[in-house]
């Protein structure tokens, strides 16, 4: 079956200096007074319970009851105006979907008791766990009906925003990864997680629309963040930065189909392609940098900045620091973060200051060169003038950052390895058909090795 989508064939924003932190060409309204995209930076706290939590529903609801409290305490001591939280699921709140809806319930409670007595504005996101396992039917399995399900029950419970870090083509990106195979790290983003997307994203905005809450969007953490935690920072050799680089300009092609199946943002904090998302949709995006060192290292720590509508710091697991729980510690962090966002939005200073987050990044690394304005403006160009062809756009995608790099070769001060590396994606993609049969007719012919690899996941 053919599932209807309306694939972005223009951009948004007219240029790359519309493309600033707290404003966007359609800033939303949702949950309890927050707005989003609106000239105003909103941190969004996330958080995990710590192990042996999940081992029932109602140790797991205590955790995060106990968080939930502890995060609008300190947001309300310290005078944020408004907060988003973000729940992502550990597996037991998606493989027993009623935990989920328990948790969602116990946690909007608590903030609607906040907001009425304080006057925070704050949001509930319910991220999803992916549990889909491509051995299995992906696509109306047990565990997509249980994910399905999840979405259902948290939208009818409490959730303000709805999104998913969805698996589609992971078993044949980790494969072509390890291996910096360009053909397949193409045939994963560009048609096995487009059709999953497609098939995934078409419930969830129909979930999202029936219960009048917001379908927010999907990262590409699956296969762009396991690409950039490879690459790892200069003392790693496991895969070259640029291979990381031309990995997220074609998942940023990947993760724009949750838009085009009608999800409004605000997307994935940990969807580093979210500016150029953002340049095409010109729809709100939540990102992380430096604040999200508590989970994963990066060397994009600022730039990821330029943009942002919300400002997370990926994921702290529940504990106590001198400053209170992390929780807390990280909820201050973000709070004085945003802060200085929205001075400067106040103060007309916001492309001085979103200059210099660039600047401070833009040359350290390839990953960082690619997500500046200007950068991400033309991958978001590459992508929407291959709007109808979703293995085209993401292979363009591809080319256009490799492109990027080559212009700023002198000032980025490629190492060999690296150069080397940016030479073979290149080759590899220039080798590659531009006709969408041909190259997804030879990759079932190479890939069918591949254990786990199941075409009738993605019918094809």
């Amino acid at each position: 079956m053919v599932i209807p989508i309306k694939l972005c064939t223009k951009m948004e924003l007219d240029s790359p200096a519309e493309l600033v932190f707290g404003r966007s060409k359609y800033p939303l309204k949702y949950g309890l007074g927050l707005e989003v995209g609106n000239g105003f930076v909103v941190p969004e706290i996330k958080y995990s319970p710590r192990p042996g939590k999940e081992e029932s529903i109602e140790t797991l609801r205590r955790e995060y009851e106990v968080i939930t409290g502890d995060i609008l305490e300190r947001a309300v001591d310290i005078g944020l105006p408004a907060i988003q939280l973000e729940t992502e699921h550990v597996v037991q709140m998606t493989k027993n979907p009623a935990w989920g809806a328990e948790i969602t319930s116990a946690q909007k409670e608590i903030m609607e008791k906040f907001h009425e007595e304080y006057g925070i504005k704050c949001a509930l996101r319910q991220t999803i766990a992916d549990i889909r396992k491509s051995e299995g039917d992906m696509r109306a399995g047990d565990e997509m009906s249980r994910v399905l399900e999840a979405f259902e029950v948290c939208a009818k419970n409490g959730a303000d925003v709805l999104a998913i870090e969805s698996l589609g083509g992971k078993e044949i990106f980790d494969y072509a990864i390890t291996r910096q195979d360009i053909k397949g790290i193409l045939f994963s983003l560009g048609v096995l997680a487009f059709e999953d997307m497609r098939s995934l994203w078409k419930e969830i905005v129909s979930i999202a629309e029936r219960n009048k809450v917001i379908a927010g969007g999907d990262s590409d953490c699956a296969r762009s963040n396991t690409a950039m935690v490879l690459a790892g920072g200069y003392l790693n050799k496991e895969l070259p930065h640029c291979v990381s680089a031309a990995v997220r300009a074609a998942g940023a092609a990947r993760s724009l189909v949750a838009f085009e199946m009608g999800a409004t943002g605000p997307d994935k904090d940990c969807a580093y392609e979210g500016t150029i998302l953002k340049a095409i949709t010109g729809r709100p995006i939540s990102q992380e940098g430096k604040s999200s060192a508590c989970a994963h290292s990066s060397l994009v720590g600022n730039v990821a900045a330029v943009a942002c509508d919300l400002w997370s710091n990926e994921a702290v697991q529940y504990g106590d620091m001198f400053g209170g729980s992390t929780p807390q510690v990280f909820t201050e962090i973000l709070g004085y973060d945003v802060a200085l966002f929205n001075s400067a939005l106040a103060s007309g200073m916001e492309m001085t200051l979103r200059d210099l987050l660039v600047l401070s990044d833009k040359f350290r690394d390839p990953q960082a060169l690619i997500l500046t304005p200007e950068s991400s403006y033309r991958i978001g160009q590459a992508i929407v003038k291959n709007g109808k062809d979703p293995y085209l756009r993401a292979k363009m995608a591809m080319l256009e950052a490799v492109r990027i790099i080559e212009e700023e070769m002198e000032n980025i001060r490629l190492a060999d390895l690296e150069k080397h590396a940016l030479e073979k994606v290149k080759r590899e993609i220039m080798q590659l058909p531009d006709e969408r049969g041909k190259f997804v007719e030879d990759c079932l012919n190479e890939y069918k090795k591949v254990p786990s690899f199941n075409p009738k996941n993605y019918e094809i």
